[in-house]
């Protein structure tokens, strides 16, 4: 395999999670009859440019279908977070109702619909008909399509500059890397900016969080690797920021390299120098990932096979892409794990890919009462936490698996 963005050969495996159904690909009661499409896992670190990314099996139309079932807004956290942004990007950039803000991978309109509050015009591009669906209920406009250079310049035709382009959690989804980032530097104003938030690497080695590597995420990246990345299709960073989301993220600012006229920030030279002084651009920062993660596997069937012999009844809450990672590269089953809590409609009644876990409402962990629930995507701990809280009535406690085991 060669890298997706400088093309080099790919030698340093990172890890190997042997094979999973994509993380995304929930059953129907009615598939669980046939068999499932299974791919292998595994994820190379490229010695040259530093980029980390999945090797390709699947085709992203396979792993981003039309019944897409990810929806941004069922998390409260994140929708507070989405707010934020653009009241800071309105203050920040000075937006008007004369600028018009795009975001690329606009889900279900979770984060628009702010802009659209704010009386900024704004275009959203999301390929998924599902969450496109539910961002134009929301009165948005969408444009159902993957975002690359093409469309760019369409868009650029159709009088759609843009001032300020959104890219939150989508930079690390897109298989033709340097296609996808051209586009932006396409469609941005002379003096327009771009954010892109993603999770940072550092925080994905440092703690071991394996369970955000699945075939929907073909690259895992540090700001060194996005710099590089950057710079060899138009754009220029100028500022990053980091932040708690998703276990530990980076928002870049980034212009035009061409046009654009900010200076940069102190924060990029500085985060730069962290990430040289751990080694992220040296082979030796990423030996023995494997180990700490099979570690964790092995803590997360000991917990559900001693709590089984206990008595004890574990079940799950949030039938998440992570979670599935976990369950399939540790292989539980409903004997272990009988049903796991969403709050989505979109996945109840359905089955984790794979595992085949059944995925319920809330009422059933009310009805039922286990002794743990085992919060799944633990970056929304808190949240989870708070809103399950009644658990504790009846001695109820919580469980995370990432980056180590804790029962709470």
């Amino acid at each position: 395999m060669k890298c997706r963005h400088c093309h080099a050969e790919l030698s340093l495996q990172l890890m190997d999670l042997g094979a999973s159904p994509p993380s995304n690909a929930y059953l129907t009661a009615a598939q669980l009859v046939a068999p499932e499409r299974w791919y292998p896992l595994r994820v190379f670190t490229c010695t040259r440019c530093w980029l980390v990314q999945t090797e390709d099996y699947a085709h992203y139309a396979e792993l981003f279908s039309s019944d897409y079932a990810y929806f941004s807004s069922f998390s409260t956290s994140w929708l507070a977070h989405s707010k934020r942004y653009v009241d800071d990007m309105v203050q920040r950039f000075g937006l008007s109702p004369v600028s018009h803000v795009v975001e690329v991978a606009a889900n279900d309109g979770y984060l628009l619909q702010y802009v659209q509050q704010a009386g900024i015009p704004c275009t959203g591009i999301e390929p998924t008909a599902s969450t496109a669906s539910a961002a134009r209920a929301k009165g948005l406009e969408i444009v159902e399509a993957f975002f690359g250079v093409e469309l760019a310049e369409r868009l650029v035709a159709q009088g759609k500059a843009a001032d300020l382009i959104a890219a939150n959690n989508v930079l690390a989804h897109v298989p033709d890397i340097n296609d996808f980032v051209s586009g932006f530097a396409r469609l941005l104003k002379a003096n327009g900016v771009a954010t892109f938030e993603f999770p940072h690497l550092m925080q994905l080695v440092d703690d071991c969080q394996f369970d955000t590597i699945y075939h929907e995420h073909f690259s895992y990246l540090s700001l060194a690797a996005v710099r590089r990345l950057f710079e060899a299709n138009g754009l220029c960073i100028f500022d990053v920021e980091q932040l708690p989301t998703h276990g530990g993220s980076l928002r870049v600012y980034a212009q035009r390299s061409d046009t654009g006229a900010r200076s940069v920030e102190s924060r990029v030279a500085e985060l730069t120098r962290v990430e040289t002084q751990a080694g992220i651009e040296t082979a030796a920062y990423y030996e023995g990932f494997q180990a700490r993660a099979d570690d964790i596997r092995d803590g997360v069937v000991t917990f559900l096979i001693e709590a089984r012999r206990a008595g004890k009844r574990v079940a799950a809450y949030g039938a998440a892409a992570k979670g599935n990672t976990l369950l399939n590269y540790a292989g539980v089953r409903p004997g272990l794990l009988p049903w796991v809590v969403d709050r989505n409609p979109a996945k109840q009644g359905q089955y984790m890919p794979g595992s085949r876990i059944p995925i319920v409402d809330e009422e059933r962990l009310q009805r039922e009462r286990p002794d743990y629930v085992l919060v799944l995507p633990w970056n929304l701990k808190a949240e989870v936490m708070n809103q399950l809280a009644y658990i504790r009535e009846w001695g109820g406690r919580f469980v995370c698996a990432v980056p180590r085991l804790e029962v709470f």
